[in-house]
């Protein structure tokens, strides 16, 4: 199905069994997991829950020795592409992260690090996680680094977080293999616009050259069919999957990709269409179609 799990991180804060659960869930439904580089469990131990597609989800650090060795495990891991994150050359400014201190809890690590001595957040006067990637994240990513990790890997690169026509097409110049429309779930800039406001001018850029896929705000089935209306490939959600962690686990997971499969399913169904060929833009109205009706995506 095009409803696939986007990358959180650090997923044993939602539910002791973390990305465990959510990669055992993700794989039953028959869909694909991405896994943060900040997750609470590694590439090694996510692979180990037995079959299924994943992705790993890249930050660049100033070390590209550790981005090298973290590609190359992942690959080693039977991973099937990377998403390179390329929104967040500095993090945003969390002022909840900021209030509450936050930092992982001491009995977890970022499990991707945790041999190079990179997997714990240092307590601070504010986010422990700004601290972090203000240490180690490297703010002169450019799109010199998709090519260099093209030399590195076989794997495929989806760029995740473009959201407008200029990017699109400098992605394609620097040999993207796809294009993850992502504002990091808004948390990364303020009044930045809403992923499905944003998908069909990155859609029309990339000209069916690679495809284009709808990260963030996806709540229900409707919104899958109305990404997959203006474009979209697929589709990744964030906060479904950990709030349902959060409530049930695994079966928490298993129930929300069930539940909006099943939702998308009956809106195709009651939209005339029968497969995912038949959904178009046609299905759609926006108001730049009609400058005069209000909005209605």
């Amino acid at each position: 199905m095009p409803i696939m799990v986007a990358p959180t991180a650090m997923q044993k804060m939602a539910h002791p069994d973390g990305e465990y659960a959510t990669a055992r869930a993700a794989s039953a439904a028959g869909t694909i997991m991405t896994l943060s580089s900040w997750a609470t469990s590694s590439v090694e131990e996510v692979a180990s829950t037995g079959p299924g597609i994943r992705f790993f989800q890249l930050y660049v650090y100033k070390d590209r020795n550790v981005v090298a060795q973290l590609v190359r495990r992942a690959e080693r891991a039977g991973f099937k592409a990377i998403a390179l994150t390329v929104d967040t050359p500095r993090l945003g400014r969390r002022e909840a992260d900021i209030k509450n201190r936050f930092t992982l809890p001491s009995h977890l690590t970022l499990k991707n690090f945790e041999g190079l001595d990179l997997g714990k957040l240092d307590e601070t006067n504010g986010s422990g996680l700004a601290s972090y990637a203000a240490g180690q994240v490297d703010r002169s990513l450019s799109w010199k680094d998709v090519k260099w990790l093209q030399t590195i890997t076989h794997l495929p690169i989806l760029v995740k977080g473009v959201i407008t026509a200029e990017d699109t097409r400098l992605a394609i110049q620097a040999g993207a293999a796809g294009i993850i429309v992502s504002n990091h779930g808004a948390r990364q800039l303020d009044y930045v616009p809403a992923t499905i406001m944003a998908l069909e001018e990155v859609v029309k850029a990339a000209q069916g050259r690679i495809p284009v896929f709808l990260d963030g705000g996806v709540r229900r089935g409707t919104d899958v069919f109305k990404a997959l209306a203006l474009g979209a490939s697929g589709i990744f959600i964030g906060r479904p999957v950990v709030f349902s962690l959060a409530v049930d686990g695994e079966a928490g997971v298993r129930k929300v990709l069930q539940m909006l499969r099943d939702e998308f399913e009956l809106t195709m169904a009651l939209s005339g269409c029968r497969s995912l060929k038949e959904i178009t833009r046609n299905h759609v109205v926006t108001k730049w179609d009609h400058p005069r009706v209000a909005p209605r995506l």
